[in-house]
């Protein structure tokens, strides 16, 4: 007995509705991104392990799917390490390319490798799939498109600004109201574990105020204990606990209880520039706001980190991130690159779109109208008229059998097709066409150029 097909758990198939709907939110990023005066890049699938290893951390680099080298791979395994079964040795032996983790670690490889081409400051475009052996759920899974723009060579504050506008700008084009760009700063983050006493800690400290909003005060309270933060310290924290109001009235209370840390003037600092730019300029889909417990990427963001937070009442994580990085190329040797980047996650804004009922109708009409096939000459006068149709930019098709006439209507509708039309011996002594509406049932007859405007 044959087994039954199936794919890799993580992976997906789509539908062409899902496909039509992920390439809508797909263009609606890459019209954005080429608005906002971003160039694209693509690289390639799998990169060369060393080019990957080493850099996400330990966790990051267990989740890189690995590439068996060809052929007789386990030959160049000495016996002895192949009797240790140390599959972290035994790897690098068998294996030397890897999909890529993410497409930033791969910009930085190709901005290192074309530097001596490329105009700085840079502003690049990706949209391409990544690989994680990560455990699927909701929203995460193990093949995925990111949409990524960066900027590099500048250290300038008006590149944070313009990515919250090129957020706000694709939310906008996609109907997506109620966003909430989530925006804080590593110096920040760093002021405040100097003002507590815990500077050595500020890895342990941050990942555990990152939690606030899903444990609760207490159980991050709890969290920083075990990882040896004293009560004292964690005392001068409760003011942080309770800051409210807009980000103006957020960053002004920040100001003071940051009053002696140097670091954490800076990155206020920066934040209120950003904000008060925005205020100015204005946001129409999304709502900006200082959040002082997010600290994702930590290890690799050095300023202003973002996070965009779904709709209220939308059971979704984030549908984007990122961050200002001082050394992005430092990982190949080039040092002193500047850079600031964000990404859109594409499988989170469709299930968004989804639950919220905002893919537009259009997006999922494929072909507008159907002519039925009653047979060789009548498929033959069908075609001079579709070739025209297409020609004027309008999906038209043929039957291609001459099938009962209740198996070509069934087929329109179950494709949703909105438009058939009839054109047997008498339209074709008279040229013109019979066309139904198939949502309304009329139909009538019409010349070409009739047809062609109802159809539009």
């Amino acid at each position: 007995m044959l087994k039954k097909p199936s794919i890799p758990k993580g992976t997906r198939d789509f539908s062409p509705v899902e496909v039509t709907r992920r390439t809508y939110i797909m263009d609606t990023i890459k019209g954005a991104f080429n608005t906002f005066g971003f160039q694209p890049i693509e690289t390639p699938s799998f990169e060369n392990s060393e080019t990957l290893m080493g850099k996400y951390g330990e966790e990051g680099d267990r989740l890189i799917f690995k590439i068996l080298n060809s052929g007789d791979f386990l030959s160049k395994v000495p016996d002895d390490l192949y009797t240790e079964k140390d599959s972290g040795k035994i790897t690098p032996k068998i294996s030397e390319k890897a999909l890529r983790y993410d497409l930033t670690v791969p910009f930085a490889r190709y901005v290192v490798q074309h530097q001596n081409e490329i105009t700085f400051p840079f502003k690049r475009y990706q949209i391409q799939p990544v690989w994680r052996a990560d455990r699927p759920q909701k929203g995460r899974f193990r093949e995925f498109f990111q949409c990524d723009a960066d900027v590099v060579g500048s250290t300038s504050l008006w590149q944070e600004v313009e990515l919250v506008q090129l957020y706000d700008t694709v939310f906008s084009k996609l109907k997506l109201d109620g966003v909430t760009i989530k925006m804080n700063n590593r110096k920040i983050l760093s002021g405040i574990a100097e003002m507590i006493g815990a500077e050595d800690k500020l890895i342990d400290f941050t990942v555990a105020l990152d939690k606030l909003d899903k444990i609760g005060e207490e159980k991050v309270k709890t969290e920083m204990l075990e990882k040896g933060i004293d009560e004292s310290a964690i005392k001068k924290l409760q003011p942080l606990f309770s800051v409210a109001g807009n980000a103006s009235e957020k960053l002004a209370t920040l100001k003071n209880l940051l009053s002696v840390s140097a670091i954490g003037q800076e990155g206020i600092s920066e934040l209120e520039f950003i904000v008060n730019a925005l205020e100015t300029l204005q946001l129409s889909a999304a709502t900006l706001e200082i959040d002082v417990t997010l600290a994702r990427g930590l290890n690799y963001y050095t300023g202003a980190i973002f996070e965009v937070a779904a709709p209220q009442g939308v059971d979704m994580g984030s549908v984007g991130g990122g961050g200002r990085y001082d050394d992005l190329t430092g990982i190949f040797g080039m040092k002193d690159m500047s850079g600031v980047g964000i990404s859109f996650g594409l499988d989170r804004i469709y299930l968004v779109l989804e639950e919220l009922n905002l893919f537009p109708e259009t997006v999922t009409v494929t072909t507008k109208v159907l002519f039925i096939n009653f047979g060789e000459k009548e498929a033959l006068y069908a075609m001079q008229a579709i070739l025209k149709l297409r020609e004027a930019g309008i999906s038209a098709e043929l039957y291609p059998d001459t099938a009962k006439m209740g198996k070509q209507m069934g087929y329109a509708d179950k494709r949703d097709i909105p438009f058939v039309v009839l054109a047997g011996e008498s339209e074709m002594k008279e040229g013109s066409y019979t066309l139904k509406n198939m949502k309304s049932g009329e139909q009538e007859t019409v010349s070409m150029d009739r047809l062609f405007s109802k159809i539009k």
